[in-house]
């Protein structure tokens, strides 16, 4: 059975401080890394602060999703707006892979033009970027996992995309210091390794954005969830078919439930109303449910 996912004020409010510790850790990294990448004459650095600071622009874009998926339903939108945080996990996506070829060109530049070998220092640099790119990874896929938000999920492969370029430039790095001449331009082929990687993401967290808006069937044990939730309503005897859509961090259902086709349309329609509260009241953040009653 799928974990219960926390109410939908909480999961906001728990969504919108991760990104917003994101959009710190981003600032603060961009800065030194942008700093040693010049002082200490790695491309493969400086390449690294500039994906910090797209880092920081996709964090807003998915602040600005959640924050705009969060209003409610109105007359023009009468499903919400759940919807934008799929857009900003998309607009994330493609920036990943604008990012990858954009350091990609410049990192093959810098292989065709000799340069001197990257200081040391660097290294220590990487170490800890790579530490805590890492270890803010984790966090936000730990909350896009509990609140089920596609768009945390993209940043927080951004995060990794962070981890995975600092950790090709410490490869990199460390075989031009170790091979002394005719090796400077290892850190850049690490680069050019590591844009491969960020390309690859990007292209499966917008896979998996563009499906959310197709709305893609949802995990099998939320529809066995749903199903549960309205058979355990008294005067449904089965579940004829379940469809669920995802708006952001909301779900909407519609559900064929089967009762007695002897009962009156009155009852029926009370039947109908009950299941869809139950639906609404679960842990499962359900916005709406359309209940269409069928003759068992």
């Amino acid at each position: 059975m799928a974990d219960a996912v926390p109410d939908l004020e909480s999961a906001n409010a728990k969504g919108l401080r991760a990104v917003l510790l994101g959009v710190l850790v981003n600032a603060i990294l961009v800065g030194v890394k942008l700093v040693s990448g010049v002082l200490g004459n790695s491309y493969a650095l400086i390449a690294d602060a500039m994906e910090s600071a797209l880092d920081i622009l996709s964090s807003l874009i998915v602040y600005s999703g959640l924050r705009i998926g969060n209003i409610p339903a109105d007359e023009n939108h009468p499903y919400g707006h759940g919807k934008a945080e799929a857009l900003a996990a998309m607009a994330v996506a493609i920036s990943l892979i604008a990012a990858a070829i954009g350091l990609a060109i410049q990192s093959v530049r810098e292989i065709l033009v000799p340069h001197h070998a990257p200081a040391p220092f660097t290294l220590i640099v990487l170490v800890v970027v790579v530490i805590a790119k890492e270890i803010m990874a984790r966090y936000a896929h730990g909350v896009a996992t509990s609140i089920q938000s596609s768009s945390i999920q993209a940043d927080s492969w951004h995060h990794r995309s962070d981890a995975l370029t600092s950790a090709a430039a410490f490869i990199g790095i460390s075989v031009a210091l170790a091979m002394g001449k005719g090796y400077e331009s290892a850190d850049d082929w690490a680069a050019l390794l590591a844009c491969v990687i960020i390309a690859f993401n990007g292209m499966q967290i917008l896979r998996a954005a563009i499906a959310e808006i197709m709305d893609k069937a949802q995990h099998p044990e939320i529809e066995q969830q749903v199903r549960a939730i309205a058979t355990a309503v008294p005067g449904v005897v089965g579940i004829e078919q379940c469809r669920i859509r995802k708006y952001g961090l909301r779900l909407v259902v519609d559900v064929h439930v089967e009762v007695d086709g002897n009962l009156t349309v009155a009852r029926g329609h009370e039947i109908a109303h009950q299941v869809k509260d139950a639906l609404r009241e679960s842990s499962l953040r359900i916005e709406d449910a359309l209940v269409h009653i069928e003759p068992a």
